[in-house]
């Protein structure tokens, strides 16, 4: 008779997987019994529970939504914060960007328009996978300069579409993930981070970065001045990180060939547009506009995903059913939710600025440019403890910048230098910005895999914006 098998109790964890739980909380632990430097008993108790968090997050003892209920509750008992503290993430504008862009992309989905346009990409320009690659950088990079949300651009508009494509192929979160999908999905996230870099109009916290350099310095920095600084470096981006991503996560699918005469014939029997495809294109041409002209209309990408949101039910392309039904959706407000409010929290206690100083103050005395490349090292790297790329430049931004100047760094090689790597300091985490929890989401990447693809391409970034960069900026006469 073979042994009974033994099993755990629903709801406990089995006693080879405990390692998930204890892990976080031995570092929460760690955390708590070193000096704490000043800070009082609750904000360091913040930070123990914000590592703990983070940890919780990459070990998932449980669900990252579960996660972030138990540490909500946790947070709340603990008198860390209030209950209306622990609620306020789910008022964040991005958040709910990132709602309103997986149900806009279920509208696609529906619809059968994503599929359409899959089909006819596929026909026109899939002739190999990292052709298909290079396709969605190329538009996104066509609608950055007008586009100041990469999660609209790259959430909103072009995650829908990626994902057809990978179907088309037969890719689907799973077994088949890595036929085509898994490629697709990191290519348009890691390559969407380094648009966001190359046009001051391309995301949310370009325009603050703009600002703080006016405040600090006495340079002003131009939409001109910030294209002119980031093309060289931003080229060489464009063209090394999807090739990169392509051997990191190299498609089974290598002769694409076939699915273009399929794409062909199932085109064929789609025929003309249905009334749905009609209604969906009309939504959307309407919500990218909206989205182009949002700086100018006073509109921000929230409002306008909403609208575009709003007009699909009232035109029944989608119903209230079809939104409960995108769990996707749900799941991202919970956990991403909960983790921008940690993130504000430890802003708030003050610890951004307090690691900034700190940093500073081990390469005080450096030559300026071996300062600055430690400290953009540092200020690359501190991504980790932020949900938002926004929250980060506002905390980070103006001490580190100030710093470099005191080292005696050129104004706008510490400008750009800090301010390219407020977009690209997103390439490791699925948290980072607003496009990550969408694109990982899709389910193509497993959290390892996301992790430890997105830790090599920040160094592929460090290798090509930080020699390439400063020598651009010197031909340009900034230095």
């Amino acid at each position: 008779m073979p042994p009974a098998t033994v099993t755990a109790p629903a709801g406990v964890a089995h006693p080879a997987e405990r390692w998930r739980w204890i892990l976080p909380l031995v570092l929460a632990g760690t955390i708590w019994i070193l000096p704490h430097a000043g800070f009082d008993a609750r904000s360091w108790g913040l930070l123990c529970l914000f590592a703990a968090t983070v940890c919780a997050l990459i070990t998932r003892p449980l669900p990252a939504g579960s996660v972030m209920i138990v540490v909500i509750a946790a947070g709340t008992i603990l008198r860390l914060f209030t209950i209306q503290e622990a609620l306020s993430g789910y008022g964040n504008v991005t958040v709910w960007l990132i709602v309103a862009a997986f149900l806009f992309a279920r509208g696609f989905i529906q619809t059968r328009l994503g599929e359409r346009i899959a089909y006819s990409i596929v026909k026109r320009i899939g002739g190999s996978p990292l052709r298909l690659g290079y396709s969605i950088v190329l538009a996104d990079l066509v609608m950055a300069p007008m586009t100041p949300s990469n999660t609209a651009r790259a959430g909103g508009v072009l995650f829908p579409i990626t994902l057809n494509v990978a179907r088309v192929f037969g890719s689907e979160p799973g077994p088949t993930a890595s036929r085509i999908g898994a490629f697709l999905m990191k290519t348009l996230y890691q390559s969407d981070l380094v648009v966001s870099a190359m046009f001051l109009t391309a995301a949310a916290p370009n325009l603050l970065v703009a600002e703080f350099v006016r405040q600090g310095s006495p340079v002003r920095v131009s939409w001109t001045t910030w294209a002119l600084a980031s093309s060289v470096p931003g080229i060489v981006g464009l063209i090394v990180v999807p090739y990169v991503v392509f051997r990191l996560c190299r498609p089974s699918v290598t002769d694409t060939r076939p699915a273009q005469a399929l794409a062909v014939e199932r085109l064929r029997e789609m025929g003309p547009l249905s009334r749905g495809e009609r209604r969906m294109l009309a939504v959307f041409s309407l919500v990218l506009l909206l989205w182009f002209a949002g700086e100018w209309l006073g509109l921000s990408a929230t409002t306008t995903a909403l609208f575009g949101l709003a007009l699909l039910l009232l035109a029944r392309v989608l119903d209230w059913q079809d939104l409960l039904d995108e769990k996707g959706a749900w799941d991202a407000l919970i956990w991403f939710g909960g983790l921008m409010m940690l993130s504000g929290q430890l802003d708030k206690a003050g610890f951004p600025k307090a690691f900034a100083g700190a940093s500073a103050s081990l390469v005080q005395g450096w030559p300026w440019w071996w300062a600055l490349v430690a400290l953009a090292i540092v200020y690359l790297y501190s991504h980790y403890a932020f949900a938002s790329l926004v929250a980060h430049v506002s905390a980070m931004f103006p001490a580190f910048f100030a710093a470099a100047l005191a080292l005696g760094a050129p104004p706008l090689v510490a400008a750009f230098t800090f301010g390219f790597f407020s977009d690209l300091n997103a390439a490791m985490t699925h948290y980072g910005t607003g496009p990550a929890p969408i694109v990982f989401g899709a389910g193509y990447l497993t959290q390892a895999q996301w992790w430890r693809v997105g830790f090599l391409i920040s160094l592929v970034h460090l290798a090509i914006w930080l020699p390439i960069g400063f020598l651009w900026w010197k031909t340009l006469g900034m230095w």
